[in-house]
Protein backbone atom coordinates (compact mmCIF):
# COMPACT_ATOMS: atom_id res chain seq x y z
CA UNK A 1 0.00 0.00 0.00
CA UNK A 2 1.24 3.47 -0.94
CA UNK A 3 0.41 6.10 1.67
CA UNK A 4 0.33 9.91 1.41
CA UNK A 5 -0.50 12.18 4.35
CA UNK A 6 1.78 15.17 3.64
CA UNK A 7 -1.00 16.98 1.82
CA UNK A 8 -4.26 15.39 0.73
CA UNK A 9 -4.80 12.00 2.39
CA UNK A 10 -4.55 9.03 0.08
CA UNK A 11 -3.84 5.34 0.41
CA UNK A 12 -3.53 3.18 -2.69
CA UNK A 13 -3.66 -0.58 -3.00
CA UNK A 14 -2.62 -1.86 -6.44
CA UNK A 15 -2.67 1.76 -7.56
CA UNK A 16 -6.34 2.11 -6.59
CA UNK A 17 -7.29 4.68 -3.95
CA UNK A 18 -8.99 3.24 -0.90
CA UNK A 19 -9.57 6.61 0.78
CA UNK A 20 -13.25 7.02 1.71
CA UNK A 21 -15.15 10.27 1.27
CA UNK A 22 -17.11 10.16 4.56
CA UNK A 23 -15.42 12.28 7.28
CA UNK A 24 -15.11 9.78 10.13
CA UNK A 25 -13.85 6.81 8.08
CA UNK A 26 -11.27 9.25 6.61
CA UNK A 27 -10.16 10.11 10.15
CA UNK A 28 -9.74 6.41 10.92
CA UNK A 29 -7.74 5.86 7.74
CA UNK A 30 -5.58 8.92 8.43
CA UNK A 31 -4.49 7.65 11.85
CA UNK A 32 -3.93 4.12 10.60
CA UNK A 33 -1.99 5.39 7.58
CA UNK A 34 0.25 7.66 9.64
CA UNK A 35 1.10 4.76 11.96
CA UNK A 36 1.24 2.10 9.24
CA UNK A 37 2.58 -1.26 10.44
CA UNK A 38 1.89 -0.29 14.05
CA UNK A 39 -1.18 -1.10 16.12
CA UNK A 40 -3.34 1.96 16.76
CA UNK A 41 -5.22 1.34 20.04
CA UNK A 42 -9.00 1.45 20.08
CA UNK A 43 -8.84 4.13 22.76
CA UNK A 44 -6.83 6.42 20.47
CA UNK A 45 -9.28 5.95 17.60
CA UNK A 46 -12.29 6.54 19.84
CA UNK A 47 -10.72 9.70 21.29
CA UNK A 48 -9.99 11.00 17.80
CA UNK A 49 -13.52 10.38 16.57
CA UNK A 50 -15.54 11.54 19.56
CA UNK A 51 -13.26 13.83 21.62
CA UNK A 52 -13.80 12.22 25.00
CA UNK A 53 -17.59 11.93 24.58
CA UNK A 54 -18.07 8.63 22.77
CA UNK A 55 -21.57 7.24 22.29
CA UNK A 56 -22.43 3.91 23.82
CA UNK A 57 -22.19 2.41 20.37
CA UNK A 58 -18.66 3.78 19.80
CA UNK A 59 -16.92 0.44 19.34
CA UNK A 60 -19.66 -0.94 17.12
CA UNK A 61 -19.61 2.23 15.03
CA UNK A 62 -15.82 2.06 14.77
CA UNK A 63 -16.10 -1.53 13.57
CA UNK A 64 -18.51 -0.29 10.89
CA UNK A 65 -15.94 2.24 9.71
CA UNK A 66 -13.29 -0.48 9.58
CA UNK A 67 -15.61 -2.69 7.52
CA UNK A 68 -16.17 0.21 5.10
CA UNK A 69 -12.41 0.59 4.70
CA UNK A 70 -12.01 -3.14 4.15
CA UNK A 71 -14.67 -3.06 1.45
CA UNK A 72 -12.65 -0.43 -0.39
CA UNK A 73 -9.46 -2.43 0.07
CA UNK A 74 -11.21 -5.60 -1.10
CA UNK A 75 -12.34 -3.87 -4.29
CA UNK A 76 -8.78 -2.71 -4.94
CA UNK A 77 -7.39 -6.19 -4.34
CA UNK A 78 -9.98 -7.69 -6.72
CA UNK A 79 -8.49 -5.69 -9.60
CA UNK A 80 -5.20 -7.49 -9.07
CA UNK A 81 -6.78 -10.93 -9.19
CA UNK A 82 -9.94 -10.87 -11.34
CA UNK A 83 -10.06 -14.66 -11.35
CA UNK A 84 -10.47 -14.79 -7.60
CA UNK A 85 -7.01 -16.09 -6.66
CA UNK A 86 -5.68 -13.47 -4.25
CA UNK A 87 -2.43 -13.54 -2.36
CA UNK A 88 -4.02 -11.69 0.56
CA UNK A 89 -7.37 -10.43 1.75
CA UNK A 90 -8.60 -7.07 3.05
CA UNK A 91 -8.22 -8.45 6.59
CA UNK A 92 -4.54 -9.02 5.86
CA UNK A 93 -4.16 -5.36 4.91
CA UNK A 94 -6.29 -3.85 7.67
CA UNK A 95 -5.58 -6.18 10.56
CA UNK A 96 -7.60 -6.59 13.73
CA UNK A 97 -4.96 -6.78 16.45
CA UNK A 98 -5.26 -7.17 20.24
CA UNK A 99 -6.53 -3.83 21.47
CA UNK A 100 -6.68 -2.07 18.12
CA UNK A 101 -6.17 -2.09 14.37
CA UNK A 102 -3.13 -2.01 12.10
CA UNK A 103 -2.75 -1.00 8.45
CA UNK A 104 -0.10 -3.17 6.79
CA UNK A 105 1.86 -1.30 4.14
CA UNK A 106 3.70 -4.35 2.80
CA UNK A 107 6.24 -3.21 0.22
CA UNK A 108 4.41 0.08 -0.34
CA UNK A 109 5.66 3.61 0.13
CA UNK A 110 4.97 6.20 2.83
CA UNK A 111 5.63 9.88 2.21
CA UNK A 112 6.16 10.47 5.95
CA UNK A 113 8.79 7.75 6.19
CA UNK A 114 10.53 9.01 3.07
CA UNK A 115 10.46 12.57 4.40
CA UNK A 116 12.01 11.45 7.68
CA UNK A 117 14.67 9.43 5.85
CA UNK A 118 15.68 12.29 3.56
CA UNK A 119 15.55 14.89 6.33
CA UNK A 120 17.77 12.70 8.52
CA UNK A 121 20.22 12.36 5.63
CA UNK A 122 20.20 16.13 5.24
CA UNK A 123 20.86 16.75 8.94
CA UNK A 124 23.77 14.31 8.94
CA UNK A 125 25.24 16.01 5.89
CA UNK A 126 24.92 19.39 7.63
CA UNK A 127 26.77 18.02 10.66
CA UNK A 128 29.50 16.70 8.35
CA UNK A 129 29.82 20.06 6.58
CA UNK A 130 28.64 18.66 3.24
CA UNK A 131 26.31 21.53 2.42
CA UNK A 132 25.57 20.60 -1.22
CA UNK A 133 24.41 17.13 -0.14
CA UNK A 134 22.45 18.61 2.76
CA UNK A 135 20.65 21.11 0.54
CA UNK A 136 19.85 18.40 -2.00
CA UNK A 137 18.47 15.89 0.52
CA UNK A 138 16.45 18.47 2.42
CA UNK A 139 15.01 19.90 -0.79
CA UNK A 140 13.90 16.41 -1.84
CA UNK A 141 12.34 15.89 1.59
CA UNK A 142 10.40 19.15 1.40
CA UNK A 143 9.24 18.41 -2.16
CA UNK A 144 7.21 15.51 -0.75
CA UNK A 145 4.83 18.00 0.85
CA UNK A 146 1.91 18.91 -1.40
CA UNK A 147 -0.03 20.87 1.25
CA UNK A 148 -0.78 20.82 4.95
CA UNK A 149 -0.64 17.36 6.53
CA UNK A 150 -4.02 15.55 6.40
CA UNK A 151 -5.50 18.19 4.10
CA UNK A 152 -9.20 17.54 3.63
CA UNK A 153 -9.45 15.39 6.76
CA UNK A 154 -11.53 16.40 9.76
CA UNK A 155 -9.08 16.53 12.67
CA UNK A 156 -9.73 15.58 16.26
CA UNK A 157 -7.23 15.83 19.11
CA UNK A 158 -4.94 13.05 17.88
CA UNK A 159 -4.72 14.10 14.26
CA UNK A 160 -4.44 17.75 15.28
CA UNK A 161 -1.46 16.93 17.47
CA UNK A 162 0.15 14.84 14.73
CA UNK A 163 -0.41 17.60 12.16
CA UNK A 164 1.39 20.10 14.42
CA UNK A 165 4.25 17.66 14.97
CA UNK A 166 4.66 17.12 11.24
CA UNK A 167 4.52 20.86 10.55
CA UNK A 168 7.30 21.43 13.10
CA UNK A 169 9.35 18.75 11.37
CA UNK A 170 8.76 20.45 8.03
CA UNK A 171 9.80 23.85 9.42
CA UNK A 172 12.96 22.34 10.88
CA UNK A 173 13.88 20.81 7.52
CA UNK A 174 13.10 24.10 5.78
CA UNK A 175 15.25 26.04 8.23
CA UNK A 176 18.20 23.71 7.67
CA UNK A 177 17.79 23.72 3.89
CA UNK A 178 17.91 27.52 3.86
CA UNK A 179 20.93 27.39 6.17
CA UNK A 180 22.69 25.04 3.75
CA UNK A 181 21.89 27.32 0.80
CA UNK A 182 23.21 30.34 2.71
CA UNK A 183 26.44 28.52 3.45
CA UNK A 184 26.73 27.82 -0.26
CA UNK A 185 26.44 31.56 -0.99
CA UNK A 186 22.97 31.42 -2.55
CA UNK A 187 21.67 34.42 -0.59
CA UNK A 188 20.31 36.29 -3.61
CA UNK A 189 18.38 33.25 -4.81
CA UNK A 190 16.76 32.97 -1.38
CA UNK A 191 15.40 36.51 -1.17
CA UNK A 192 12.04 35.87 -2.86
CA UNK A 193 11.41 32.71 -0.83
CA UNK A 194 12.38 34.37 2.45
CA UNK A 195 10.14 37.34 1.70
CA UNK A 196 7.17 34.96 1.53
CA UNK A 197 8.24 32.95 4.57
CA UNK A 198 8.77 36.02 6.76
CA UNK A 199 5.23 37.12 5.91
CA UNK A 200 3.77 33.68 6.60
CA UNK A 201 5.65 33.00 9.84
CA UNK A 202 5.58 36.45 11.36
CA UNK A 203 7.11 35.48 14.72
CA UNK A 204 9.64 32.87 13.56
CA UNK A 205 12.97 34.37 14.63
CA UNK A 206 15.33 32.08 12.74
CA UNK A 207 13.61 32.59 9.39
CA UNK A 208 13.77 36.35 9.96
CA UNK A 209 17.44 36.10 10.91
CA UNK A 210 18.14 34.20 7.71
CA UNK A 211 16.22 36.85 5.76
CA UNK A 212 18.28 39.59 7.40
CA UNK A 213 21.53 37.81 6.50
CA UNK A 214 20.44 37.22 2.90
CA UNK A 215 19.57 40.91 2.53
CA UNK A 216 22.79 42.02 4.19
CA UNK A 217 24.93 39.80 1.98
CA UNK A 218 23.09 41.20 -1.04
CA UNK A 219 24.11 44.74 -0.06
CA UNK A 220 20.66 45.65 1.33
CA UNK A 221 21.48 46.37 4.95
CA UNK A 222 18.72 48.95 5.36
CA UNK A 223 16.09 46.41 4.35
CA UNK A 224 17.64 43.89 6.75
CA UNK A 225 17.11 46.41 9.56
CA UNK A 226 13.50 46.89 8.42
CA UNK A 227 12.97 43.14 8.77
CA UNK A 228 14.25 43.28 12.34
CA UNK A 229 12.02 46.23 13.23
CA UNK A 230 8.91 44.56 11.81
CA UNK A 231 9.66 41.36 13.69
CA UNK A 232 10.25 43.22 16.95
CA UNK A 233 6.96 45.11 16.56
CA UNK A 234 5.09 41.87 15.92
CA UNK A 235 6.69 40.07 18.87
CA UNK A 236 5.95 42.92 21.26
CA UNK A 237 2.38 43.55 20.10
CA UNK A 238 1.25 39.95 19.65
CA UNK A 239 3.29 38.02 22.23
CA UNK A 240 4.53 40.67 24.64
CA UNK A 241 8.11 39.56 24.00
CA UNK A 242 11.32 41.25 22.91
CA UNK A 243 13.51 39.56 20.29
CA UNK A 244 15.92 36.99 21.70
CA UNK A 245 19.43 37.96 22.76
CA UNK A 246 20.82 36.13 19.71
CA UNK A 247 18.71 38.12 17.28
CA UNK A 248 19.50 41.39 19.06
CA UNK A 249 23.23 40.66 18.77
CA UNK A 250 22.78 39.94 15.08
CA UNK A 251 20.95 43.24 14.60
CA UNK A 252 23.70 45.15 16.42
CA UNK A 253 26.38 43.46 14.36
CA UNK A 254 24.68 44.32 11.08
CA UNK A 255 24.28 47.92 12.23
CA UNK A 256 27.94 48.25 13.06
CA UNK A 257 29.38 46.31 10.12
CA UNK A 258 31.05 48.12 7.30
CA UNK A 259 28.72 48.71 4.39
CA UNK A 260 31.40 47.40 2.01
CA UNK A 261 31.73 44.11 3.87
CA UNK A 262 28.35 42.91 2.61
CA UNK A 263 29.50 42.69 -0.99
CA UNK A 264 32.06 39.92 -0.61
CA UNK A 265 31.30 38.05 2.63
CA UNK A 266 32.36 34.47 3.34
CA UNK A 267 29.47 31.99 3.40
CA UNK A 268 29.07 31.33 7.11
CA UNK A 269 26.22 30.39 9.42
CA UNK A 270 23.20 32.65 9.11
CA UNK A 271 22.35 32.70 12.79
CA UNK A 272 25.22 31.98 15.15
CA UNK A 273 24.47 29.96 18.29
CA UNK A 274 24.87 31.59 21.68
CA UNK A 275 28.46 32.40 22.49
CA UNK A 276 29.65 32.48 18.86
CA UNK A 277 30.99 35.58 17.15
CA UNK A 278 28.18 37.12 15.10
CA UNK A 279 30.77 38.23 12.59
CA UNK A 280 30.16 34.78 11.10
CA UNK A 281 26.96 36.30 9.76
CA UNK A 282 29.08 37.89 7.09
Amino acid sequence: MDIDVLGALDARENGVSVAPTAPKPRQVLALLALHADQVVPLSVLVEELWAGKPPRSARTTLQTYVLQLRDLIDAALAKDAPGGGRARSAKDVLVTAPGGYMLVSGDGTSDVREFERLAGLGYRSMDAGDFPAAARALREALDLWTGAAFAGVQQGAQLGMEAKRLEESRLCALDQRIEADLRLGHHRKLLAELTVLAGRYRTHENLHAQFMIALYRSGRRGEAMDVYRRLRTTLVQELGLEPSARLSRLQKFLLSASADSAHNPPAQPAFAPDGEDLATAR
